[in-house]
């Protein structure tokens, strides 16, 4: 760990230097400015590390959110003003190919302020479409559904990750607007909490407050294994009233007829927390329709051939900071919205809330909200 943490300060030193040398020298400015752009950089790479800690849990984050929230939103900034040098790199090697090398200073001293200008007014963007999450309606039809599941409705709730940045509050508006919904089924699907039990739990208190006739049922993510304390908080979900699922099934009723929801651990658990398919869906009768509730979408890949009728997960955040999201086709099979995985549906969820930095740019967050029908 100790490394990893140099390792981090050294990368966003080496990027505050080079925005310094981009943004500042570059152009010519004059010692003023250099200086409180220096100053600047200087005091978002410390407020980003101190995030990174209070994230981490070796700081509670409950007296200084405003450290993690100032730390994280430059990482969205600093990403946005790369984008751009990167940008005005290509125009300064356009203009020496074509011999107009004289004209640099110029179009820096043009460029940059207007770059500036632009990478603050994304991420200013990016904060507001990431403070509220909002309800997508989603139908899925299933050929031969009983009618007493026609017309089911099972929200979807993935990716809070309160606790550096987020608090109670944040997680009682998404409670708020899950229940305005009248779901049958609540779903939790991993990544809810960032941090210690003992510093944020008081964060997820909201979730007592569910309500769903049906139960409210959870699963793991991977930050919950990040903050080594998966056990710990699966036990506090149960405390509010949630019914964790360990690679395990639960049959439900509606009216006389029985569905299940299966659910796993996430894919980054290990020895009794790793993720088992076969035992979360074992007993469950080939017809009976099926709900496999997985944190992140790839996990699809494992239950092939065994009759889920629909799988939910999160963890892409829809890429979360543009253009991030064709990235996350490298690694999982679907970013966001309803897809298939083989003979899996697969509904991915852009979560509700956001990681490090409190900014999305155009992968806004969402409260799916599913609705069976009979096709």
């Amino acid at each position: 760990m100790p490394i990893f943490v140099v390792l981090v300060a050294v990368l966003l030193a080496l990027l505050s230097l080079l925005l310094h040398r981009r943004l500042a020298v570059a152009p010519g400015w004059s010692a003023p400015v250099r200086r409180a752009a220096g100053v600047a950089l200087a005091l978002g790479w410390a407020c980003a590390l101190a995030g990174f800690a209070l994230q981490a849990g070796v700081l509670d984050p409950r007296p200084v959110r405003w450290v993690a929230w100032a730390g994280f939103t430059w990482l969205a900034l600093a990403w946005y003003l790369l984008l751009g040098t990167a940008l005005l790199a290509v125009v300064m090697l356009a203009l020496r190919a074509t011999g107009r090398a004289a004209h640099r200073r110029r179009v820096l001293r043009v460029g940059t302020p207007l770059l500036v200008v632009a990478a603050l007014g994304t991420t200013a963007y990016g904060l507001g479409e990431a403070a509220s999450p909002t309800v997508t309606p989603v139908t899925v039809t299933r050929p031969g559904l009983p009618a007493e599941l026609d017309g089911l409705r099972v929200a979807l709730v993935t990716d809070l990750h309160v606790g550096p940045v987020r608090d109670a509050g944040f997680t009682r508006r998404v409670v708020e607007q899950v229940n305005a919904q009248r779901p049958d089924v609540v779903v939790l699907g991993g990544d809810l909490v960032d941090g210690k039990v003992s510093q944020v739990a008081d964060a997820l208190a909201p979730l007592a407050d569910l309500e769903a006739p049906l139960g409210t049922f959870a699963v793991t993510g991977n930050h919950e294994f990040i903050s080594q304390e998966a056990d710990s908080w699966m036990d506090h979900w149960e405390t509010l009233g949630i019914d964790v699922l360990r690679n395990e099934n639960v049959t439900l009723t509606k009216g006389s007829t029985s569905f299940h929801v299966a659910g796993i651990h996430d894919v980054t658990g290990r020895g009794d927390d790793a993720p088992d398919p076969a035992r979360a869906l074992d007993g469950i009768p080939a017809d009976d329709l099926t709900l496999f509730v997985a944190h992140q979408p790839v996990s699809a890949q494992d239950v092939q051939g065994r009759g889920v009728d629909l799988q939910v997960s999160g963890h892409t955040h829809g890429g979360q900071l543009w253009p991030f999201r064709y990235a996350v086709l490298l690694q999982q099979p679907v970013v966001d919205g309803l897809d298939a995985v083989g003979d899996v549906p697969v509904l991915t969820s852009r979560g509700a809330g956001a990681w490090g930095p409190p900014v999305r740019v155009l992968a806004p967050p969402q409260i799916p909200v599913v609705t069976l029908r009979a096709g």
